[in-house]
């Protein structure tokens, strides 16, 4: 019996994985080491700062420098957890139980169309965008903040601190590309669970809309407007009203026989639990560079 190739697991950084997962990609660990990576994406002139940064005299150190404390490791605990409360209570990522019943749900016929499968991704893809620029701006003011630091407190932390400045401008461009990239992704995510919703309400749809044909109140219906026609207008208009009243009473009293599908927010929760997840991922890659620098500090 055959089976189906199954994909083989990543083992990079939960941001890798999870965006796999979620674009139901098959990838393959990279086969080139990281100093041959890194030479695809730095410049010649970012080679030089950075041998001048690793090769060159060591920066000289002030004296009389501020000890590192607990006041940078409160500012980064703070910057952190900031940034994780604006992600977990994004108003846009709130899921349908913290945005109450929609006015849909509480009526008591809810409507054919599902409005639901009509949701815009360019919403999410918008706030997405925000939240990324908030963690690139606060990131980068803390990681300067620590390297000012850094740079007062020993030759060999100064010249980390170099080397760090030099890391972030040579690559910077190249993390907001690959980093730019996560929406489209997501995106792609979002039409799959939406169209998987649309089939759904499709397929709950087809065995309603036989019950409804085989509806007697329905055939009645039809029967006594037929008969009307050949009536005066007065007591047609009347025989009319009495049967429709009668076919919604029957129907309101028996449940109905064509049930209507309701529309459901549970896709559009799964996408915003997914697009937190991905952003608190992404975090995490963005903070390691602060960690690198504050294990530095702590071990000085």
């Amino acid at each position: 019996m055959l089976q189906a190739p199954q994909r083989s697991a990543l083992t990079g950084p939960a941001l890798v994985r999870l965006l796999a997962r979620l674009a139901e990609a098959d990838v393959a660990e990279s086969r080139q080491s990281l100093a041959d990576r890194l030479s695809q994406w730095l410049g010649w002139t970012d080679a030089i700062a950075l041998s001048s940064a690793l090769d060159g005299k060591p920066p000289s150190v002030a004296g009389g420098a501020r000890a590192f404390g607990r006041a940078e490791e409160e500012e980064c605990t703070r910057v952190r957890r900031s940034l994780v409360s604006a992600i977990a209570s994004d108003s846009v990522l709130a899921g349908s139980r913290q945005r109450g019943p929609s006015p849909s749900s509480a009526r008591m016929s809810a409507p054919r169309v599902a409005v639901d499968t009509q949701a815009d991704y360019a919403v999410f893809r918008q706030r997405y965008l925000a939240l990324q620029q908030s963690m690139e701006t606060a990131i980068g003011t803390l990681r300067g903040r620590l390297r000012a630091l850094l740079a007062t407190q020993a030759p060999s932390l100064a010249r980390l601190a170099v080397v760090d400045a030099v890391m972030e401008r040579a690559l910077g461009e190249r993390e907001r590309s690959l980093l730019g990239a996560v929406p489209g992704l997501l995106g792609g995510h979002f039409e799959r669970l939406r169209e998987g919703e649309k089939r759904r309400l499709a397929e709950a749809e087809a065995p309603a809309e036989v019950a409804a044909d085989a509806d007697p109140t329905r055939q009645q219906s039809a029967e006594v407007e037929a008969g009307a026609a050949a009536m005066q207008p007065e007591a047609a208009l009347a025989q009319v009203k009495a049967s429709t009243a009668a076919t919604r009473l029957a129907r309101s009293t028996d449940g109905g026989n064509a049930a209507v599908p309701l529309a459901s927010e549970a896709w559009l929760d799964v996408f915003r639990k997914d697009m937190q997840s991905v952003l608190l991922a992404e975090l995490e890659v963005r903070f390691q560079p602060v960690e690198g620098l504050l294990a530095a500090l702590r071990a000085c």
